[in-house]
């Protein structure tokens, strides 16, 4: 990721009013360049080495915030932990039903679905969601190994 996107993300902030606290700054930059679409909890186990006396609710509250100035997205899946990503464009997910692992999949958008669930149902349809399941490669070559 670049130091470009960082800066950018930093002056968004700024231009929000937004104060660039060190805790704010590395939880930011731990996104910006995790690939993982990581938990609350992960980044706080990240960056605790960093910073010993921050608290998981610190990390939740810089969360929230950077979600407030658009800057993160929240991704909820049923019952689990939600996780966190600052690919804000449009797009979709590949999630491996053994470990959890989630990929992004840019894909062009499907506007005409919900054109189509509005017309079909009277809706004001807001947004949509489109999650693919599978196995990923890495769980795929895992199986291959055991037998």
């Amino acid at each position: 990721m670049s130091e470009g996107k960082l800066q950018r993300a930093i002056e968004t902030l700024k231009d929000a009013g937004v104060r660039i606290t060190p805790q704010r700054h590395a939880v930011l930059d731990y996104l910006l360049h995790s690939m993982t679409h990581p938990t609350a909890d992960e980044i706080y186990k990240a960056l605790e080495g960093k910073f010993p006396n921050m608290s998981v609710a610190t990390v939740y509250n810089n969360l929230r915030v950077l979600k407030e100035v658009g800057l993160v997205r929240e991704l909820t899946y049923g019952d689990a932990s939600s996780r966190f990503d600052c690919e804000t464009t449009e797009h979709y997910h590949v999630i491996c039903n053994e470990c959890g692992k989630i990929v992004d999949f840019h894909y062009p958008s499907l506007d005409e679905v919900e054109k189509l669930a509005e017309q079909v149902t009277g809706f004001d349809v807001s947004h949509h969601r489109m999650e693919i399941y599978g196995k990923c490669e890495d769980c795929q070559e895992l199986a291959t190994r055991k037998h």
